[in-house]
């Protein structure tokens, strides 16, 4: 009966991670990928590019070609590209095993042309243009290899618009505005323990994914809409960890301090988590089990640390220690992480995380024995948004133009610095940034000094020029 049930679940999971789930859904959402040409007999057919790579993962008898096949001949003709070259890399651990880089199939037509699975055919093979699609290539290049991708069709761009936004809320720019904006403006209580979720949960999504070594679903069939994070793991989805972790942690922080309806927390909270989950399998980013996974994982982190957050917030603002084990405990888990794996991008991504946790901690600490941003006093609970009023509005946007300028003065001005410095002293080139970040060495203490400092001045150097102008 457990061996029944095992087998099931296998199988499910198989299900769930097959990229031609994904691909439906990209298809669904207006989303055409410019593969392969049709040949005269109806089928696709794409010759591989590392044809030597192919055949030392599959063995010399295959030629490299992959031959597209679906459910019939009908839905051959809608586009679906399938094949060895599709299906090897999300069957294996890791994309290198199949001859195959990290999701992205080697497959690269001699001559391309628009696939559009809604279109109808020519006698000859062709197929007819909508006038509604616009071409588009990925907004960013791959962060580690600089790939810029390959051309897609958009044939709904408000679902492209919307889905892009979804994405942004777990990235860079979304972290950079969003944390300093709650804190300076709203809540900086609520904004310190909100990043806390946010390190932990982050930090073992990124060891997660360095442990199971998933790569990202395959091209074709799955569209590429983003590159940015394309050389990562998969699995779990880190998006879907950080877009369940936030908006919940939001809520439960935030229900009972403020006043506000329940249903309203809840339905935004809920809306914020599909949104992100739903863009990164939009993006091609990740199957659906990566997805689930994500949600899953962050929802065990938060059962399990949520109780903590008052000691460990309480400890990182009172305790004379606190400072020396911050930087002590942000530092190890960043060496355990780059023990995992060889590199990714991901393990850069931990250094930033632990970095910026690290440095908001130590900025919160000297900020309260100052004074410069204290927490609201308790006996004012609930606290009830302040009545809406021009000069409300014009303090809150020039303490976040401000702040934000600061904050991204102090990251140029850090990497500029950094890199050259940390290369000299290590003894490596630092002609070429993009090979130099790729060692241990310099990757690690670049990314936790830099965003070390972003953090540190999120929380007191902002606060400081604050008081200065008259800002508070």
């Amino acid at each position: 009966m457990a061996s029944g049930f095992r087998s099931k679940l296998v199988r499910l999971c198989e299900i769930l991670r097959d990229p031609h789930h994904v691909a439906s859904f990209q298809r669904y959402c207006g989303v055409r990928g410019t593969f392969c040409r049709d040949s005269l007999n109806g089928h696709r057919h794409c010759r591989a590019e590392g044809e030597a790579a192919d055949r030392q993962g599959r063995g010399e008898g295959e030629t490299g070609d992959c031959n597209g096949r679906g459910d019939g001949e009908a839905e051959d003709r809608k586009g679906r590209v399938e094949g060895e070259a599709g299906d090897a890399p999300w069957r294996g651990k890791h994309a290198a095993a199949d001859g195959v880089p990290n999701g992205l199939g080697k497959c690269v037509a001699r001559e391309t042309v628009r696939l559009r699975g809604a279109s109808a055919e020519n006698g000859d093979g062709g197929s007819k243009t909508p006038t509604c699609a616009s071409a588009v290539k990925p907004r960013r290049r791959n962060s580690l290899t600089g790939d810029d991708g390959q051309e897609f069709l958009i044939e709904n761009k408000l679902l492209y618009y919307l889905f892009t936004f979804g994405t942004e809320l777990g990235n860079e720019l979304f972290y950079i505005t969003f944390f300093p904006f709650f804190i300076w403006n709203i809540d900086p209580y609520v904004g310190r323990r909100l990043i806390l979720v946010w390190v932990w949960v982050m930090y073992l999504g990124q060891c997660t994914k360095d442990l199971i070594r998933w790569s990202r679903p395959a091209s074709p069939p799955v569209v590429k809409v983003e590159m940015f994070y394309n050389s990562e793991y998969s699995m779990p989805s880190t998006h879907a960890m950080s877009g369940t972790a936030i908006p919940f942690s939001l809520f439960l922080l935030t229900y009972g301090r403020w006043e506000y309806p329940m249903p309203l927390g809840l339905v935004l909270a809920l809306s914020w988590c599909v949104l992100v989950c739903l863009s990164r399998i939009y993006m091609g980013m990740h199957s659906i089990l990566d997805v689930i996974a994500g949600i899953l994982y962050s929802a065990l982190i938060l059962l399990l640390f949520y109780p903590a957050l008052d000691v460990v917030d309480t400890f990182n603002q009172t305790c004379p220690y606190a400072p020396l084990a911050i930087i002590s405990l942000h530092l190890g888990l960043g060496l355990f992480s780059f023990t995992l794996d060889t590199w990714s991008t991901s393990r850069g991504d931990t250094a930033q995380i632990l970095g910026t946790g690290a440095g908001i901690a130590l900025g919160a600490h000297l900020n309260r024995r100052l004074g410069l941003l204290p927490d609201p006093s308790q006996w004012q609970l609930p606290f009830s948004p302040p009545p809406f009023s021009a000069a409300l509005l014009a303090g809150t946007v020039l303490r976040l133009l401000l702040g934000v300028v600061v904050l991204l003065a102090t990251r140029t001005a850090m990497k500029a610095v950094t890199i050259p410095v940390i290369c000299r002293l290590v003894g490596v080139p630092s002609h070429d940034v993009r090979q130099a970040r790729q060692h241990m060495e310099v990757e690690l203490p670049y990314r936790y000094i830099v965003y070390s400092t972003v953090g540190f001045n999120c929380f007191f150097l902002v606060p400081f020029l604050f008081s200065y102008v008259g800002l508070c």
